[in-house]
């Protein structure tokens, strides 16, 4: 088999994972296929954790077929037994597979390399890194999480095309397009949980919810440090589970809050190690301009997505989008790298990572 089938049976691989974004959480997307006798006898995707493992889904759908075949899967296969469903590798060996091609290993401590290591132990040829960085890529907010506790952030920012997030009396609906409020829902259903704050919630009352059907909604973490947020106000209703990160000790009326209290002035690094012990995985930074500059400033950020509308407001009082107690030097700025741009209805958007 050459290199450009293999490349071309894994991009399929990768676009079966991807299906599952937004559902697998705390698991990977994974995607896998089986090839044998110049056809693709089976393909299928990791749907949500606790159920059965893309290679485990493949292996059943062709029973005795997939003896001397070909698996292409976008993750190293489980072969650890702290979890839910079996390791896919006493599968994968149980059914004779000649050859597993492989995308990238898996970076929990728990397979981590062991999963190639029983499969190679079993008579079975291993091939890694074919479409290593696409697989990195897709599940980098897995990545992020299982080797360092903390969860992937996305930082999200609409702004004018002379830099305003707001009029002077801190109006801002709506400053970008529809087409572009789409993709903001889409990355809202792909994440654990939004993080905004109490000035953003007062002044809006959003409720933080992808406006499409049949996806989850994201869990609402709102810094709200003396409890200001009025009652009846939509990121109180429940569900989804909403966490108040606060000073105060008292509670709301609402008895499904969850809270997250602290002293003093709020570590954001702090509060992401929190979130990340409860399993949350990803997070959408969705605030002012104060809270994308704590966010920036605390070192938290991994994802940027600036999205530019073809407007100018204008106004020394209109508020820009980071509002950071410090500032960088042009010539020491907080540098985007792997930067794309692509047009979202009229606007612009401009993706990259800042690291």
């Amino acid at each position: 088999m050459n290199d450009e089938l293999k490349t071309e049976l894994m991009k399929r691989c990768l676009s079966l994972a991807r299906k599952a974004e937004g559902h697998t959480s705390p698991n990977p997307m994974v995607g896998a296929l089986l090839y044998k006798g110049d056809k693709v006898l089976a393909a299928d995707y990791h749907r949500r954790a606790g159920t059965p493992h893309a290679e485990a889904l493949v292996l059943e759908q062709v029973g005795q077929d997939a003896r001397d075949a070909t698996l292409f899967v976008t993750l190293e296969p489980c072969c650890h037994r702290s979890k839910r469903t079996p390791p896919c590798t006493d599968a994968i060996i149980r059914a004779g597979v000649r050859e597993v091609v492989i995308a990238m290993q898996d970076p929990n401590p728990a397979v981590a390399g062991n999963g190639i290591e029983a499969l190679n132990n079993a008579g079975i040829a291993t091939q890694l890194g074919v479409m290593q960085d696409k697989a990195e890529r897709l599940n980098e907010a897995y990545i992020k999480h299982i080797t360092t506790g903390m969860p992937f952030v996305v930082l999200k920012v609409a702004m004018t095309l002379d830099g305003k997030i707001a009029t002077p009396d801190g109006h801002s609906k709506w400053i970008t397009c529809e087409a572009s409020r789409k993709v903001v829902h889409r990355v809202r259903a792909s994440v654990d949980a939004v993080l905004s704050a109490v000035g953003t919630v007062k002044a809006d009352n959003p409720g933080f919810k992808p406006s499409i059907r049949g996806v989850r909604s994201p869990m609402r973490v709102i810094i709200d440090p003396n409890m200001d947020i009025p009652e009846d106000f939509e990121v109180l209703k429940t569900p989804p589970d909403t966490v108040i990160v606060t000073k105060n000790h008292d509670t709301y009326k609402t008895d499904a809050l969850r809270y997250i209290r602290y002293d003093g002035e709020l570590d954001m690094r702090w509060l992401m190690a929190e979130l990340g012990k409860t399993g949350v995985m990803s997070v959408l930074v969705e605030g002012g301009a104060s809270l994308t500059g704590y966010a920036i400033e605390a070192g938290i950020v991994d994802k940027v997505m600036f999205f530019v509308a073809p407007k100018i407001v204008g106004g020394k009082g209109s508020l820009s989008p980071v509002a950071s107690k410090t500032f960088r030097a042009v010539n020491e700025p907080y540098a985007i790298k792997d930067m794309t741009v692509r047009r979202t209805g009229c606007d612009i958007l401009i993706e990259g990572y800042l690291r």
